[in-house]
């Protein structure tokens, strides 16, 4: 009995502390929203007493600008269209070309910075000494060098020292380089494919997603010997896709993938800066593992490379994964010093109209808000990764 009230109390306390907190929580965000509304009426009278309005009605007028790349969604009626940016589309056409140039770069960095840099982070243990050596290097006068020196040491010391068009360098048969920008192998759309040979290759993809997501080692493999078998099945009725080479022209090239000279100047500088710092993060996981498991791969004979591979690094990149996450994030807000080269990024195009129209205070939170989300997306797609990797590694 003197139990059972003990308990029946222990349960009020705990109910009544969840109680507090809450409504010491919506005291506190209700004085932020009260402050954060004072702030604006505020701002909003200020601008008024100088006769400039607050709004955001510039965004549907012409932007009359031009961008060296971007692309833009258009609405052909209530259908989203894609398309490349032209000067008569509207401002908000304009800052959504701007942020998707810079989508453009965060992904690639993201992908190559972290492939990159896990390669520099073993270097730095490694055995040989030349290779120890030129990954501290390395590490050591990218981490102590602004980034934006290394934009405009990308820019002006490399790309724009590449060969003039008409005398373009060719690497590996078919990667294009020249100051007209780099021109890859790209993937292009056979026109005439037979639609079964579509549904084939869209039946591999979603095949293999499934086997990803799904928990069952058994299913996954059966799911990815499908996928195999539709792939080798659409490409005997005709593969709807097909590699397209570029080639040189006098004036540049043409076909492929095109990246032009500031893209290729801020890509590299921004993965090559944020390689040093994933490098840092995956050499101090792996300098925290202990040496008992190295020394019992040892004792089972596996190779170094075969320990690395197989033992370290799964249960590195299961505790490096929050500040991959940070270092993301940074990567992502450093795609707006790409201003500095003539890159039409996000805040480069917010410049531009705020410039033209002179609403700067509605820009500028345009683009706080953006590069906010974009943040929360990221922090949000990583927290789902770990998860998921905890989750498979609780159930191994």
């Amino acid at each position: 009995m003197e139990m059972t009230e003990a308990r029946f109390v222990s349960v009020s306390q705990r109910r009544l502390v969840r109680v507090r907190r809450g409504l010491i929580q919506t005291l506190i965000v209700g004085l932020v929203v009260v402050l954060v509304a004072w702030l604006c009426l505020s701002v909003r009278s200020a601008l008024a007493a100088k006769g400039i309005q607050f709004s955001f009605g510039y965004l549907w007028t012409a932007a009359n600008l031009s961008l060296s790349e971007g692309w833009t969604v258009a609405f052909d009626g209530l259908r989203p269209v894609v398309e490349p940016f032209s000067s008569s589309d509207t401002n908000a056409e304009a800052l959504v070309a701007g942020l998707s140039n810079s989508l453009k770069v965060a992904i690639a960095a993201i992908v190559f910075s972290t492939v990159f840099g896990t390669l520099v982070g073993i270097g730095r243990l490694s055995g040989n000494w030349l290779v120890r050596n030129l990954s501290f290097g390395l590490v050591e006068c990218v981490r102590n060098t602004p980034l934006l020196i290394q934009i405009v040491f990308w820019y002006f010391a490399v790309v724009l020292k590449f060969p003039p068009a008409n005398a373009a360098s060719h690497w590996l048969g078919s990667l294009i380089a020249s100051q007209a920008g780099v021109f890859l192998p790209g993937l292009t759309v056979v026109d005439d494919a037979q639609p079964i040979a579509w549904l084939l290759v869209i039946g591999a993809a979603a095949s293999l997603l499934a086997a990803f997501l799904l928990r069952r080692r058994a299913a996954g493999l059966w799911l990815c010997v499908a996928s195999v078998i539709a792939v080798v099945a659409s490409v005997w009725l005709g593969f709807p896709v097909s590699v397209d080479l570029p080639v040189s022209t006098r004036f540049g090239a043409t076909g492929g993938i095109a990246l032009t000279p500031e893209f290729t100047a801020i890509l590299l500088a921004i993965v090559v800066n944020s390689s040093a710092y994933v490098a840092e993060i995956v050499r101090g996981a792996i300098d925290a593992m202990p040496r008992g498991q190295w020394e019992a791969a040892s004792a089972l004979g596996l190779s170094r490379s075969s320990t690395l591979r197989d033992i370290i690094l799964p249960q590195v990149f299961r505790v490096v994964l929050p500040s991959l996450g940070n270092r993301y994030i940074s990567l992502t807000k450093d795609t707006s010093l790409g201003i500095a080269i003539g890159y039409p990024d996000l805040f480069n195009v917010y410049g531009t109209v705020s410039n033209q129209t002179g609403r700067n205070l509605e820009g500028v939170l345009i683009v706080i808000l953006t590069y906010l989300i974009l943040s929360w997306a990221i922090s949000a797609g990583i927290n789902i990764v770990i998860r998921r990797v905890n989750t498979l590694g609780g159930a191994r």
